[in-house]
Formats: C-alpha cells, sequence, structure tokens
C-alpha cells in the first residue's frame, strides 16, 4: 500500500515516479509525442489546480469564523452543517462557533489534500478511513474545554453531571467497552427472547431450539433459520414486538433457529467446515428428523447466510436435496464490493492473523465490534462518549443496541479461512475454487427458489453486492431492497408499518415505486418455500399429524397423535382458558455422559445444569430461556 504524502518534496517525488521515462525521449512521430507529453502533464495541471482551489477554500473557511463575529455581518455566513455542533450553545458564542468552523474547514482540507493524492484508489479509500477516524477523535465537542453544551450543562447541575459523567466512565472501563444501552434494562428470557421453545439437541458447536407452534395447523416442512455466529442467536427474536420468529410462529411455521456456542479455549482449533458439519447440516439433519419432513425451508443471516449457501451448494453437488428453499439476509456471496470492511482487509494482515490463530487461537468479539462500531463512529462510539462522560447522560434502553453489545469469540482457523477465502481472495463465487467438507463447491449448482434480502443503507453489505447472488445461484430468484441499516431494516415488525421496500421479482428490473411497511410478511411466505408451480406452497397440516420435538425417542412414540387444541384465546376474557398441549422434554441424540455432561454445561454458553430440567442459564449468556416455557405449563 503507498505511504501518503508527509512534505511537498515527498509528494513532489512521488508524482515524479509516477511519469513514464519514455516520455522524455522522441519517438520519431510528433503528434504521438505531443500525446505522450499532454498524458504526463495531466496529473501535474490537475495536482495545481487542485492546490490552488483549497488555498482559496482554506482561506475563506479559516477566516469565516472572524467575519461571522462581526457585528452586521452574522447573515453572510451560513450555520455550521455538522450535527455535532447543531446545539444553539455552539453557534450563540462566537469562540466555540470559530473553533467548530476551523475543526470542519481543516478537516475538509485534509479530506481534498488526500482525494488529490497521486494515490490509487483503494489506497486514498484506505487512508481515508484512517484519516476519518482520527478527524472524528478530534473533535472539539468530545473534549470538555470545547464542548460549551457540556459545560454549560455543568454549571446548570453543580457539577453533578461531571459527577455522574465520571461513574459511567468508571463503569465502562470496567466492562471493556462504551455502553451504548442501558444494559440492566434488559435480561434474555425475561423481555428479551421470550417466544417459548425448547433445545432439542445440542453438539460441541450448537444448541437447536425447536420454537412452540401457537397455531392450530402448521406448514409441514419446518424452517431452519442459521443466524451470524458473530453474534448471540436472538438478533431475530429480541421482544414480542418486533421479533421475526414470533411472527413466524404465528404464521404456520415450525421454527428451529441454531444458537453458535460462544468459542472458548476448547473450540481453538474449529474449522469453516465444521461450523458447516457440525453446525448448519446437523441443523438442516436433525429438523428433518424431528418433524419427519423430506425437505426444509431455510434462512441465513448476514455470515450465516454465507455459512448456509455453502452448506446447500454442498448437499446440491453430492445430489441431496434436503432443502427446499433458501432466503438470505443481508449476505455477501460474492465479495467483489465489500464497502469499508475490505478496506481493513490486507493480504499482510490476514497472513498476520493466520500465524497467530490459524492454527489454534481465538478471535474475541470484542475486536470484531469495534471494528464494526469504527466504520460509523460518529453514530456508535462519540456520540455515547459525550452524552454518557461529558455530559453524565446514561444511554437509554434499547434493545437492538443490547444484543449487539453481546459479542461471541470466534475460532482462529474458521476466521482465518473465512477472511481469506471471502474477502481477501473472493474464491467463494467461483466454481470450484474453494473446497468445503472434501466438496468442490459450485454455488450455481443451487438450484431451489432464493429469496434475497438487502438494506438500502447497509454499511456491512451493501445492497448491490447481496443483489449480486441472485447472479451466483441458479433457482427463481426474488431480490427485495429494504429501507434502513443492516439490522434495523431487518428487525422491521409489520404491525408498525416503518419503512418500505423495493421489489425486483424473478430477477427482473427494481421496481421504481417502493412498497411501504416491512418486508417480515414477504420473509415469512418466501420461507415456505415454492415448489412447482403451486404458489405459496407447503400445505398446511393439523398438528396432530405432525410429531413434535420427537428428538431420539423410538418409532412407536414418535408416531403418537397430539390432540390438535386451540391456542387462539376466547373473546370473553373471563372465559377459561383452552387446555395447552405439555411441553415434553426431549431426549437428545448425542447427549454426553452425566460427569461430561456437566463439565461441558458449564462451558457451553455461559449455561449451567440443573437437576431434571434440561439447559438453563443465567443473565447475559448465550442461551435459550426456558422461563416462558415454565410459565406456560403453569397457566396450562
Amino acid at each position: 500500500m503507498s505511504t501518503p504524502a508527509t512534505d511537498p518534496t515527498k509528494w513532489f517525488t512521488d508524482l515524479i515516479k509516477s511519469q513514464d521515462p519514455m516520455v522524455l525521449w522522441p519517438v520519431g512521430d510528433v503528434a504521438e509525442t505531443s500525446a505522450a507529453i499532454a498524458a504526463a502533464a495531466a496529473p501535474w495541471t490537475k495536482a495545481v489546480a487542485d492546490i490552488t482551489q483549497w488555498q482559496l477554500s482554506a482561506l475563506q473557511a479559516f477566516t469565516a469564523p472572524f467575519t461571522a463575529a462581526m457585528p452586521g455581518l452574522e447573515s453572510i455566513t451560513p450555520p455550521v452543517a455538522d450535527r455535532r455542533f447543531a446545539g444553539e450553545a455552539w453557534s450563540k458564542d462566537p469562540r466555540y462557533d470559530a473553533v467548530a468552523r476551523a475543526y470542519v474547514a481543516q478537516t475538509d482540507l485534509m479530506q481534498k489534500a488526500l482525494n488529490s493524492a497521486p494515490l490509487d484508489e483503494r489506497s486514498k479509500a484506505q487512508w481515508g478511513f484512517a484519516l476519518r477516524q482520527i478527524a472524528d477523535a478530534l473533535s472539539p465537542a468530545n473534549n470538555l474545554a470545547t464542548n460549551p453544551e457540556a459545560q454549560q450543562l455543568a454549571l446548570e447541575t453543580g457539577g453533578a453531571s461531571l459527577i455522574e459523567g465520571l461513574r459511567l466512565f468508571t463503569e465502562d472501563l470496567a466492562k471493556g467497552r462504551i455502553s451504548m444501552t442501558d444494559d440492566k434494562a434488559f435480561e434474555v428470557g425475561r423481555n428479551v427472547c421470550t417466544t417459548p421453545g425448547t433445545v432439542v439437541f445440542q453438539n460441541e458447536l450448537i444448541q437447536l431450539i425447536q420454537y412452540t407452534p401457537t397455531t392450530e395447523q402448521v406448514y409441514e416442512r419446518p424452517l431452519v433459520i442459521v443466524p451470524p455466529c458473530i453474534n448471540k442467536y436472538y438478533i431475530l427474536d429480541l421482544q414480542p414486538a418486533n421479533s421475526f420468529v414470533g411472527h413466524a410462529v404465528e404464521q404456520g411455521h415450525t421454527v428451529f433457529l441454531v444458537s453458535w456456542r460462544n468459542a472458548g479455549q476448547g473450540q481453538q482449533t474449529l474449522t469453516w467446515d465444521d461450523y458447516l458439519s457440525s453446525g448448519v447440516l446437523t441443523a438442516i439433519d436433525v429438523a428433518s428428523k424431528i418433524s419427519g419432513a423430506d425437505q426444509v425451508n431455510t434462512l441465513g443471516f448476514c455470515v450465516g447466510g454465507t455459512l448456509l449457501a455453502s452448506a446447500v451448494a454442498i448437499l446440491a453437488a453430492k445430489g441431496e436435496q434436503k432443502v427446499a428453499s433458501m432466503t438470505l439476509l443481508t449476505t455477501m456471496l460474492d465479495f467483489t464490493d465489500t464497502g469499508e470492511i475490505g478496506l481493513l482487509v490486507t493480504d499482510d494482515g490476514v497472513k498476520q492473523r493466520e500465524a497467530a490463530i490459524g492454527d489454534g487461537g481465538l478471535l474475541k468479539g470484542s475486536e470484531l465490534a469495534q471494528v464494526f462500531a469504527s466504520l460509523r463512529a460518529n453514530d456508535l462510539i462519540w456520540p455515547y462518549v459525550v452524552k454518557g462522560y461529558l455530559k453524565g447522560q446514561a444511554p437509554p434502553a434499547f434493545d437492538l443496541l443490547y444484543w449487539n453489545s453481546d459479542d461471541t469469540n470466534l475460532p482462529g482457523p474458521m476466521f482465518c479461512w473465512y477472511v481469506r477465502n471471502t474477502y481477501l481472495e473472493n474464491k467463494l463465487r467461483e466454481p470450484g475454487a474453494t473446497v468445503q467438507l472434501g466438496v468442490p463447491v459450485d454455488l450455481s449448482r443451487i438450484d431451489v427458489p432464493a429469496f434475497v434480502y438487502a438494506s438500502k443503507e447497509d454499511h456491512i453489505v451493501p445492497w448491490k453486492t447481496a443483489y449480486e447472488s441472485t447472479q451466483l445461484v441458479s433457482g427463481d430468484t426474488t431480490f427485495v431492497l429494504g429501507a434502513s441499516g443492516h439490522i434495523a431494516g431487518v428487525i422491521n415488525p409489520p404491525a408498525k408499518m416503518k419503512r418500505n421496500f423495493w421489489v425486483t421479482p424473478e430477477g427482473g428490473a427494481l421496481r421504481p415505486t417502493p412498497t411501504p411497511g416491512s418486508t417480515a410478511p414477504k420473509r415469512s411466505r418466501a420461507a415456505g418455500g415454492r415448489p412447482g408451480t403451486s404458489g405459496w406452497p407447503s400445505e398446511r397440516v393439523s398438528r396432530s399429524t405432525l410429531p413434535h420435538r420427537r428428538g431420539t425417542r423410538s418409532s412407536r412414540q414418535s408416531s403418537r397423535p397430539r390432540a390438535a387444541t386451540s391456542r387462539k384465546r376466547p373473546a370473553d376474557p373471563t372465559a377459561p382458558r383452552p387446555p395447552r398441549p405439555a411441553l415434553s422434554r426431549p431426549t437428545v441424540s448425542n447427549r454426553p455422559p452425566p460427569v461430561a455432561g456437566r463439565a461441558l454445561a458449564g462451558e457451553l454458553s455461559g449455561g449451567r445444569r440443573r437437576r431434571g430440567a434440561g439447559w438453563r442459564t443465567r443473565p447475559g449468556a448465550h442461551r435459550l430461556s426456558r422461563r416462558a416455557c415454565r410459565r406456560s405449563r403453569r397457566r396450562s
């Protein structure tokens, strides 16, 4: 990667070196020689013009604060167009207004200088990312001495805001991260992740959760959800009002969801292939066995979608038709344009990671969380520093940010394989370029119906990159572009009718007119698959014909019919509730011996074992709470 010019002499030398020396020698043709000289002079001409424009812009920007402070000239200078300095305290005091304008002018000047430097586009983008991190950190809004709003609040509270800010800073120092939400306001199983369900399978890498049906009839084929493995599983089941899992269950889907293990010392050597075999493919097999269906519908989110597509391609290569449909939410399969995250991935950086953890080790979830936050530092870092530490204002409760701060470690070998073959070398899109589980992977062999969703303002998965997934698979595809970002665009409950989306049916052109509301109903319908020409398919069947959470019980037990009882609440609130089916506790086929089971239970995702009660976990751990299930049994 080229280095930036540190002084005019170095910059001039680099510019000289970028020229073709043959331009100085006549080539015999006057026209060709003139054209070559003109081409060589173009960068010089542009550099001179840019420098002149910088000087004029800088002069105007630096004199603007003093001009604005002079009586009678206030109306000449427009207000600073930066929301960090939008408060009245910044504009009414000429001193702080001058500080804000000088900061904006300086950062703008540095960015223009970088844009005009004789560097390739990738190098410019990389240095631009570093420059933005420094400029954002040096904002006068982040310093008590140059933040009039924080000073005014300190005077009004008699210093109480500063004392509270110091307390918040001390708490965050102990946590090792900046608080973005009120962590005490949420508890998994109490007001987050409350959809009733049961862990029906576990191995070293995953727990598979089956959610309790709430409809009299359910679709014949179950829905297997593969969430991202870099965070906890409950992103799709935050609260009842915005739970996609709850929505899918209400629509009659039998939902199985993978809960990835928070990797610890015992999982340091797990690979990408392990995540496929012990994770995605195992979840598909277990869901098929429990439901009795010949095929399952699948949904993958973010890197979970990348894992899912790889698994489906492996099944296709083996001739196994276990998947009826595939839904990808903000997922990359083609890593040609990866946005700013790709700027942080270099060959030297990947080699260093491979040397450190490629053969065994852990990538801490806090490292990944910091990287993602730095992509939007002015949204996810510095506002919480200013409000928390300078103003003493604790962040409000926000379920999505609570999940975002609940990060997960990854095994080093798995992470290194993923980064090298996707972000660095982009091999996944090439047929046969990667060998996974001993099979050359070709995404074009995926011929099941695919529903691909992207978010328009996604800073992690650019929406045009997500669209490229429709060009890699062979089955019928529907592309939907939603509003908002990587997470908020997905977690958009239909009842609130917020945001909008655009639809590209069957690989056609994007419809220019957006549709208001959430894409959740479309995702739920797409999760049902579309075999043949029968429209939305999987015939609904009575719950009495479906074995529920059957695990590895004998065939006589697993085929025992269940009473089809209605779960709908009666119109009269005083009327007695209809009986609810009991939640049977399954037998897990690969359950370890009691002693090993207790040891594993202590490691797995922070959970702990309770005699005779399956998995029970504590707040903040990676788990499924059974409290809602116990309440359901008591009510019945």
